[in-house]
């Protein structure tokens, strides 16, 4: 398959590139190299959902569960290289586009595209800020209750911690501020995944092992509805949503560094993603549960590896967390700047520093109080996931790609990329569905400002 773009002799004429606004020039800075393109990256598609991938092998098996979790980064990979090349190929034509929106809106030729991404990316964005803060003090009360198990700290003690600390590391000034930040998130994703698979394979060994059954469900309804429910989740685990965003960071000239980036990414993926999912399905099999730490730490009974151990996981998992809080803010920051600073002052100048701290700070408070009000809103979030990453991860590159590069309508990669639009449309329709499903059967544990989180 030919990826490479038409030269730059038979494109268009140049046009003078647009003043950059404000949020172009103080929040994504042309600064980064493509290592540093490479760590926004794994920081943004690998986190701590990675847990729930023996869940997604539950539902469909050995042999399509881990084809279908190849087949997903095979899709993905390809649909992010495809949304750069055609960010190269606006580029060359003169027509610089460093937010998915506005590329979204060029080259469909459609206003509305634009409001569109803006609503689906954020979204996705604010979700996933709320929920790393859900998250990360749910980390933080697991150790506290290990600690001190009657001690007088509720759930919302540590969400306003990780909000505090939230809105103290969100005053870094641009995207391309947190590259070290998601260089120590890379390392902690292949730490915390090295003890997940060591407490895994610990358990597997011992007296304590549970009885492994890997037989699916007998009821072919059940079946059906486990394996789209699966997919669902191997879908959303492999999500982005602001690769524009990320590749807007890399220094000029662009060409060539992205893939560099993504082989980076891919390849954490690859040490990280297989040994979670085989290790947790090999021990647990169908009891295994929708988080695996959670089956390593049941209720009843011993824990199945060593506390010291899934405290170190746990301890990885929550630093990760805040980068990858930090990481999905930078589209609101950006949106912010554009319209708040003043694109002709300093970065730490009064005038662009003051509106800043407040703005960010408001953001961060917003999301610490949905999270404090709204402690199920994991299920939430795994609807606006279906509903938003399929479109924008699976669907948006390869019609975008269509339409800009314009491949002959009979070649192979048309028809490919037509092929992966139809798919993913119906697997975004069957995620939405199980998801919005989970959320009502689970709505009766749901209650406003709880002390507990909702699996």
């Amino acid at each position: 398959m030919d990826l490479h773009l038409p030269s730059s002799s038979s494109s268009s004429p140049s046009k003078p590139l647009p003043t950059p606004d404000a949020g172009a020039t103080l929040v994504l800075q042309s600064k980064g190299t493509w290592w540093h393109a490479g760590c926004h990256l794994t920081t943004a598609i690998v986190g701590p959902t990675i847990l729930t991938l023996p869940y997604a092998l539950r539902g469909l098996g050995w042999g399509l569960g881990l084809v279908l979790l190849s087949v997903m980064a095979a899709v993905t990979f390809y649909a992010y290289l495809l949304m750069s090349r055609v960010l190269e190929h606006c580029e060359r034509e003169g027509r610089r586009h460093i937010r998915f929106r506005e590329l979204a809106a060029d080259v469909l030729g459609s206003g509305w595209m634009l409001y569109f991404v803006v609503c689906i990316q954020g979204a996705i964005n604010t979700g996933i800020g709320i929920g790393t803060i859900l998250l990360a003090a749910d980390c933080l009360q697991i150790m506290y209750s290990a600690a001190s198990p009657n001690g007088p700290l509720k759930l919302y003690h540590f969400i306003i911690i990780v909000t505090v600390v939230l809105i103290i590391f969100s005053q870094l000034p641009s995207f391309h501020s947190l590259r070290y930040i998601n260089l120590a998130s890379l390392l902690m994703i292949i730490g915390y995944s090295v003890v997940v698979v060591a407490g895994c394979l610990n358990a597997g060994s011992s007296k304590n092992a549970p009885p492994r059954k890997y037989s699916l469900d007998s009821s072919k309804s059940n079946r059906s509805f486990n394996a789209f429910t699966s997919i669902s989740i191997l879908a959303s685990i492999f999500g982005n949503g602001i690769l524009p965003e990320i590749q807007a960071t890399v220094a000029p000239p662009v060409a060539g560094k992205m893939l560099k980036a993504l082989l980076l990414c891919y390849s954490v993926i690859f040490v990280t993603f297989y040994p979670v999912a085989i290790s947790g399905y090999w021990v647990f099999g169908n009891e295994v549960n929708s988080n695996v730490l959670q089956s390593l730490m049941p209720d009843s009974g011993p824990s199945l590896a060593p506390t010291l151990l899934l405290g170190l996981a746990v301890i990885f998992i929550l630093l990760q967390l805040v980068a990858i809080g930090l990481v999905y803010s930078q589209v609101a920051y950006e949106i912010m700047e554009k319209n708040s600073a003043d694109v002709n002052q300093g970065t730490f100048s009064k005038r662009n520093l003051i509106p800043r701290i407040i703005l960010r700070t408001l953001y961060m408070i917003f999301c610490g109080f949905v999270a404090v009000m709204l402690p199920f809103f994991g299920d939430v979030i795994a609807v606006v996931g279906a509903i938003g990453f399929i479109p924008l991860d699976f669907i948006l590159p390869m019609l975008l790609y269509n339409m800009a590069i314009k491949p002959p309508t009979r070649s192979v990669m048309f028809l490919l990329n037509m092929f992966i639009m139809v798919v993913f449309t119906g697997v975004g329709i069957m995620g939405a569905f199980s998801s919005i499903r989970k959320l009502v059967l689970d709505a009766n544990e749901f209650s406003l400002f709880s002390d507990n989180v909702v699996n």
